[in-house]
């Protein structure tokens, strides 16, 4: 009986519904050794999947992947597959930044955590992290519609300065078409309190608005995506060459936007769920 509800219902729960020890059920299952075709065929696709997001995926996204795929694959199921597999995934690293800015410039906090918003352009968000390379550190600024949460724009540098975030302002405004009074919400680091950067603001015609001191929630969005690239994606020891460091977080940028589900878009992807609204 647990063999045909498992999948629908998980195993925990029914070994704790029919009094049955888990291990024991296990232990039984393998003495079975019926091996189904099918289900070693959607083994292998997961676990190409696993391999595709560097062991990040769970079974929850791995599930919403391969029903995309036209597979009838639940949660429960895909958490059996990836355990028959050996495959699990990856925990998120918690990450720190501090910012030794000024307060010379700092916007009022407009935003306020509204961060469901109806329309492309309407909100960006933006912030600034470090990845190691070598035994330095180069500083990554991205630029978030909270739309569809795209990142739409990116910059690098080895100097962590109001330039860095300048140059990833221009390109969002650059591939979105030059839009007018689109709200930049970010913290209060030194990058964004510049009159350098709010000489960009006006020159755009962007609306500034930025977190209260010590509150990284005011800016959840860029926290987690962060938190998703450094916990999915980065290597944990860093990159050996700028270079290296700028391609593969690039690389991580064009799946986050273009293939990475998201729960707060349906299960669809930033450039998706754009398309969608268009």
């Amino acid at each position: 009986m647990i063999n045909e509800l498992d999948e629908q219902y998980g195993v925990n729960n029914c070994c704790r519904a029919f009094g049955v020890n888990r291990s024991s059920f296990y232990a039984w299952r393998q003495r079975q050794g019926k091996v189904k075709p099918e289900r070693e065929k959607l083994k292998a696709v997961l676990v190409e999947h696993h391999k595709e997001s560097r062991a990040s995926a769970g079974s929850r996204t791995l599930s919403k992947e391969l029903q995309a795929k036209g597979h009838r694959v639940g949660r429960h199921m895909a958490r059996s597959l990836m355990r028959e597999a050996g495959v699990a995934s990856h925990q998120r690293r918690r990450h720190k930044y501090k910012s030794s800015g000024v307060e010379a410039l700092v916007a009022p906090h407009v935003l306020k955590r509204k961060f469901d918003v109806t329309a492309i352009n309407q909100v960006w968000c933006g912030d600034v992290t470090y990845i190691k390379v070598g035994k330095r550190w180069m500083y990554f600024a991205a630029v978030l519609d909270l739309f569809a949460r795209r990142i739409v724009g990116w910059s690098f540098s080895m100097i962590s300065d109001a330039t860095l975030t300048c140059e990833a302002l221009r390109m969002a405004v650059q591939l979105r078409g030059r839009p007018k009074e689109v709200l930049f919400h970010s913290d209060q680091g030194c990058q964004y309190t510049s009159h350098k950067f709010r000489n960009e603001m006006r020159k755009h015609g962007l609306l500034q608005s930025m977190s209260r001191k010590g509150e990284c929630w005011d800016n959840a969005p860029m926290e987690r995506f962060f938190g998703s690239l450094k916990s999915e994606w980065v290597p944990e020891d860093g990159y050996s060459s700028e270079h290296d460091a700028r391609v593969d977080v690039q690389r991580y940028v064009m799946r986050y936007n273009n293939v990475r589900l998201h729960s707060y878009n349906d299960y669809r992807s930033p450039v998706a769920m754009e398309k969608l609204a268009a």
